[in-house]
Order: C-alpha cells, then sequence, then structure tokens
C-alpha cells in the first residue's frame, strides 16, 4: 500500500510524515497531483487560511484531482484545514472550497472563558459508529488548534462532534471521503489509532 499527502503548501507535513513513518507504512509527499495518481489512500492535511490555500489548490490542479479521486473511490483523510476546506463554503475570507460535502465552515463566536482559537486538548464524541474510531474509547483526547468549525447541511455524514462553545462536528464521513478538524498526528496513541484505522478501509 502506497499512501499519497497532498503538499499544497498549507502548513508543515512533517507530523504527519512521522506519524506514518512510526506506521511503518509507504508514503509520498507531492506538490503535482499527477504523481500521486497510483496512491492507494490519500490524506489532505493542512493549516493556516482558507482562502490562500484554495488559491494553491487551484493553481495546481488539487480541487479538480481530488474531486475525481473521490468519484473512482480512493479513500481520503483531510485534517484541520484539509477537514474546513472540503465544504462548500467558509466564513475564513468569504471562501467558495472544494464542495466535497454540503456544509458550511464558520467562525467561533467570542465567548466569555473560551480562547479562539482553540488550541490544546478536547474529546470527541462519536454519533455512530465508524470504523475510523474502531477501539477508541468515547472519552479519547485529541488535539485541536482552529478558530473556525465545520456546519455540514447533512447531519448523517457526522460520526463525530466536539463541545467548544458550541457543539460542532468534529468528524465526518462521505463514502470514501473521511475528514477529522484535530490533529490526529499530534494526537497521542488514539491519534495514531485514528491513522490505523484509516490505513485499514
Amino acid at each position: 500500500m502506497l499512501v499519497g499527502i497532498v503538499d499544497y503548501r498549507a502548513g508543515n507535513l512533517t507530523s504527519v510524515c512521522s506519524a506514518l513513518s512510526y506506521l511503518r507504512v509507504g508514503f509520498v509527499a507531492e506538490r503535482s497531483p499527477e504523481l500521486l495518481r497510483k496512491c492507494d489512500k490519500l490524506i489532505f492535511p493542512g493549516v493556516g487560511e482558507a482562502a490562500d490555500a484554495m488559491k494553491t489548490l487551484r493553481s495546481l490542479g488539487w480541487d479538480d484531482f481530488l474531486k475525481e479521486r473521490l468519484r473512482s473511490g480512493v479513500p481520503m483523510l483531510g485534517i484541520c484545514l484539509g477537514h474546513q476546506i472540503i465544504f462548500e463554503k467558509s466564513e475564513e475570507g468569504n471562501t467558495d472550497c472544494l464542495g466535497l460535502i454540503p456544509g458550511e465552515v464558520r467562525r467561533f463566536a467570542a465567548r466569555r472563558g473560551l480562547k479562539v482559537p482553540q488550541i490544546g486538548w478536547n474529546t470527541v464524541e462519536r454519533d455512530r459508529e465508524s470504523p475510523l474510531f474502531a477501539g477508541i474509547p468515547q472519552d479519547a483526547g485529541f488535539y485541536f488548534v482552529h478558530s473556525y468549525y465545520a456546519a455540514p447541511s447533512d447531519q448523517n455524514v457526522v460520526i463525530g462532534t466536539t463541545d467548544y462553545g458550541v457543539r460542532f462536528a468534529s468528524a465526518v464521513n462521505s463514502g470514501p471521503l473521511f475528514s477529522v478538524q484535530f490533529h490526529p498526528e499530534k494526537s497521542g496513541r488514539f491519534g495514531l489509532r485514528v491513522l490505523e484505522n484509516f490505513l485499514k478501509l
């Protein structure tokens, strides 16, 4: 099995590469879509700003490539910013995103006692069973860093929610597409288990 990491200049991929090395899986990280065409699975990570990320994705041809690969049934895992821009629209820069799943991305409202961005550990409550969370307890903690959250139009795609002043979709699944707001590569043994579960799909 060969895993392709989508490198669209949206953050440091070192942690994802280190996690996959620890799991002893073959992977490549490339900035050219065509170089990942033969990969069995794709990981779509990212940190940063939605508008800049979408501009780069389109300029490099990643937007059409990701849609085509999903239509072909290739499993894909979005992480952090990669989780947000799979939706149709983001309030961050009023950005049109990939539209792989219907819904929008909203900014956390300012609330007393809650800092924005959310930085640190929080739990994911599973709304329904998913192979992505196999072997992981309900109270498991994961590491988050984000100011925006996903609000899917169809709640049936939600496989995990997290509470940070508002309950939001922290994990979704639609066909071969899985996506998480937290950083599994920075979330210790349970995060590694999420990655391992994805690789076993």
